[in-house]
């Protein structure tokens, strides 16, 4: 199924951080806390201003972002976990994350 979000919002999927410490010792899910970063997967056409005119929006398909801990709504689509949020819950987009993830792989 696919999702397309309305006005300025923005589904997010969370990218799961690493479980193992530095020094080898395995974090298990109980006690590991949910990413606050993650990749956007959709993204609505853009705020509606007072004047009638659409601001598009900032983020695009791909952006790996920053969220807070507390931010917008957790919905399960095809079994699948994301989240829906503003784009003003948005704290900021991490420039090279795309590299990063691909060097690690």
């Amino acid at each position: 199924m696919k999702i397309r979000p309305l006005h300025d919002r923005v589904i997010v999927k969370r990218i799961e951080q690493q479980r193992k410490t530095a020094s080898g010792i395995v974090i298990p899910d109980s006690a590991a806390e949910k990413p606050e970063q993650g990749e956007v997967v959709a993204v609505g056409p853009g705020k509606s201003l007072d004047d009638g005119s659409v601001r598009p929006p900032a983020l695009k398909v791909g952006d790996h972002v920053l969220f807070g801990k507390y931010a917008g709504q957790t919905v399960k689509i095809d079994g699948e976990e994301v989240l829906v949020l503003r784009e003003e819950d948005v704290l900021g987009v991490l420039e090279g994350a795309r590299d990063e993830l691909k060097k690690a792989a």
